[in-house]
């Protein structure tokens, strides 16, 4: 087996490394200050690695080394799949291509400088979240609600633009549409990810039929309605994505006046992750022109890290930290004698399970006890109220991503198709939302993820199933326990060592199935999601 390293190859990650740093480090300068000057650089460098991968002479290449891939040793051939599928969505008319980039980043720059206006005033995102969460008037909610979908209008014209370009593309090159394309090359089997959902949806259907009664009856209680006048704002949130704040719970009073930045890194490095390097790179609070949401970045695949927030010190700021450091640790934990192209996650849903393994700790008790060093008698008040509102959480978490997930499949088939009305079908279907009377707005084109972030939030979902089989095999091993519940992941450096050891060391240098047996000992199931949050 040949392991001598193509020169092809060699010449291209040459290349290719320095415009991910020049990229990702104007991306982040984009974030922090969300100046058309900034948009402009992020733009340019975009372009620049589309034409990288444009090259035919590149292209011809790694073509013949995927063609007998099977001579070189597993490292290379790793390498070569990778490259292949990046290459394959680039081989399209530039000048499309930089249309479609263009395009994307205006609406991402509108995202970043959006504030909504209400009562004469100018709202962060923040603000509105603390709006809809304490108040009680349902005339304001609907205002508070309906000004935060202003963005739907500023953008929808060009994001269905942006929807059709991206299906010419996909078409062009041989799949149905861009949904399509976006699952084969992300190496996904779109018919596997079909049942697997269907079979949750199955499962779980009766219990959230449940969940959301219950909620009803609690929520119409608070606002002097009846269920039948429930509306999207009384669910105090701007999407329904969330268990609401209503079970006589408030975690926010444990981090009130906390220092989250300070938990953060006590955690991590409670269990042997040390990420005093990443804080001080990271840009974590508010700020005009900042962006107002939250990730994290590597820049340069190496050690520069960086997470973006908007730290306020309450529970889901809480979580969003731990979410996003858990990101970070997976990148910083990746092999540095790896190639440039594998020191990536091993695939977007196994970083978005080991965000959600560390960023549900915030809800969970055993864990505040333990960050906060909250008194037994303290904490026993809280802990049958919350595991019952984190499987609550959970639930309709996975019922909103079955909304996102069907909403863009159907989306990229039928652009054409009446969208505005298709969103709240789905969020009846799913949630069993009322839709606002005669409400015709694209509400849809308010989820940033439909236009930055395309055909991605299925892996949220993967995420949490291959995060709860991940949490009970550390469970078993590390804490020799079969109950998430009564223990929980911290003050055990063991842990990070299983993760780095399992997982987070192997990059991309294995395919995702591989790296999910090696971490569980098992293939991708459901059976742990279901029996921690459903049974």
């Amino acid at each position: 087996m040949n392991s001598m390293i193509p020169e092809s190859l060699k010449s291209f990650e040459l290349k290719y490394r320095d415009l991910f740093y020049k990229s990702s480090l104007a991306y982040w300068n984009a974030a922090i200050n969300g100046t058309e000057e900034n948009w402009r650089e992020v733009t340019k460098y975009q372009i620049e690695i589309i034409r990288l991968f444009r090259d035919r002479n590149y292209f011809e290449e790694i073509k013949k080394l995927h063609s007998r891939s099977s001579e070189f040793d597993p490292l290379i051939q790793r390498q070569i799949k990778i490259l292949y599928n990046e290459f394959i969505p680039n081989q399209y008319d530039l000048k499309k291509l930089e249309e479609i980039t263009n395009i994307q980043n205006k609406i991402e720059n509108v995202f970043t400088t959006f504030r909504a206006k209400f009562d004469g005033q100018t709202l962060t995102d923040n603000e509105i979240d603390e709006i809809l969460k304490n108040e009680i008037n349902s005339s304001t909610l609907r205002k508070v609600w309906e000004s935060s979908k202003e963005i739907g209008e500023l953008i929808a014209d060009d994001l269905i633009n942006l929807v059709k370009l991206r299906n010419e593309q996909a078409r062009s090159l041989g799949y149905k549409n861009y949904y399509e394309m976006s699952l084969i090359l992300s190496e996904l089997v779109p018919e596997e990810v079909d049942l697997l959902f269907k079979e949750l949806e199955s499962k779980t259907e009766a219990k959230f039929l449940t969940i959301k009664n219950q909620i009803d009856d609690l929520l119409a209680e608070r606002y002097k309605v009846s269920k039948s006048e429930l509306m999207p704002w009384h669910y105090q949130q701007r999407f329904f994505q969330e268990a609401p704040p209503v079970y006589s719970l408030n975690f926010d009073y444990y981090f009130n006046d906390k220092d989250l930045v300070e938990i953060t890194r006590n955690y991590f490095q409670s269990i042997g992750l040390d990420i005093d390097n990443l804080i001080q790179k990271s840009d974590l609070f508010e700020r005009n022109g900042k962006n107002q949401h939250a990730f994290c970045i590597s820049i340069d695949r190496e050690s520069d890290i960086r997470v973006l927030c908007n730290v306020k010190s309450n529970v889901d700021w809480m979580g969003t930290l731990l979410h996003e450091f858990g990101h970070a640790v997976y990148d910083k934990f990746i092999d540095q004698s790896l190639p440039f192209i594998l020191r990536d996650a091993a695939h977007i849903f196994v970083t978005e399970a080991i965000a959600m393994l560390f960023g549900k700790l915030a809800f969970h008790p055993v864990w505040i006890k333990n960050a906060l060093s909250i008194d037994d008698n303290e904490i026993e008040k809280l802990r049958e109220s919350a595991i019952k509102f984190m499987k609550i959480n959970q639930s309709i978490f996975m019922r909103w991503v079955f909304v996102m997930y069907e909403f863009e499949k159907s989306l990229y088939d039928n652009p054409e198709q009446n969208l505005n009305s298709l969103w709240w079908d789905l969020h009846q279907k799913y949630l069993l939302l009322n839709k606002p009377d005669e409400r015709n707005k694209p509400d849809w084109a308010t989820k940033i993820h439909i236009a930055t972030s395309p055909c991605y939030y299925h892996n949220y979902l993967l995420g949490e199933i291959f995060s709860s089989q991940l949490n009970n095999t550390l469970h078993k091993k590390i804490l020799n326990s079969n109950n998430i519940w009564e223990n929980v992941l911290i003050n055990n450096s063991e842990i990070g060592k299983y993760l780095i050891d399992n997982l987070f060391r192997f990059g991309a240098s294995l395919h995702w199935k591989e790296i999910v047996r090696i971490a569980t000992n098992q293939d991708l199931n459901t059976e742990y999601f279901i029996s921690d949050y459903f049974d």
